[in-house]
């Protein structure tokens, strides 16, 4: 009885812990990036849409705070100080994560962060910020590409991070990839 107690628990673990992976991001509109379609997958091999879009729709020109949710999953993305796009901030399910650029006033990589996970993300390219990748990363690969070559409204996203890495901080990596290789209307 004392072996099968312990055994037990870690299947129930195993059965209720569900890794989600992103699979890609789709804007609603072709004609605005004020809102978006995220796609994730679980170890089931079941797809789920999530939504991410901005706070305040009315002000669209308001790119400063947005909103996202996928299932019971939901949260905010704040820029950190007003009028300085270099410093994010999401806040869900009892989970911080920031980002920031690693150099000032380029943004083209980005260093993404929370209690205790480092990630550093950078454009392929300095001059076409259509494919992005990690730079040096212990915790797997995460790529976000355009699905059509300059065109920014839809995404394939390749998450092989593993499972240390948070859904939140997915999330805000794929919402920096979005965010600085968009069109702001």
């Amino acid at each position: 009885m004392k072996k099968i107690l312990p055994l037990a628990f870690f299947l129930l673990i195993a059965v209720f812990a569900k890794a989600q992976y992103l699979t890609g991001i789709s804007s609603y509109y072709d004609d605005s990036f004020i809102e978006w379609r995220f796609y994730a997958e679980n170890d089931a091999g079941d797809e789920d849409e999530g939504t991410l879009k901005i706070t305040w729709q009315l002000r669209e020109d308001d790119f400063t705070e947005w909103d996202y949710r996928i299932g019971d999953s939901y949260g905010t993305i704040k820029m950190k100080w007003k009028d300085n796009p270099e410093e994010w901030e999401l806040r869900g399910n009892n989970t911080i994560v920031s980002a920031r650029t690693v150099w000032p006033g380029q943004f083209e990589e980005w260093r993404v962060y929370d209690s205790s996970t480092s990630l550093t993300l950078k454009s392929k390219w300095t001059n076409q910020w259509d494919n992005w990748l990690l730079r040096n990363s212990n915790n797997g690969d995460f790529f976000m590409y355009t699905n059509y070559e300059r065109d920014p409204r839809d995404w394939v996203i390749v998450d092989e991070l593993d499972d240390k890495v948070s859904f939140e901080m997915k999330v805000m990596l794929m919402f920096v990839v979005m965010f600085n290789s968009t069109p702001k209307q």
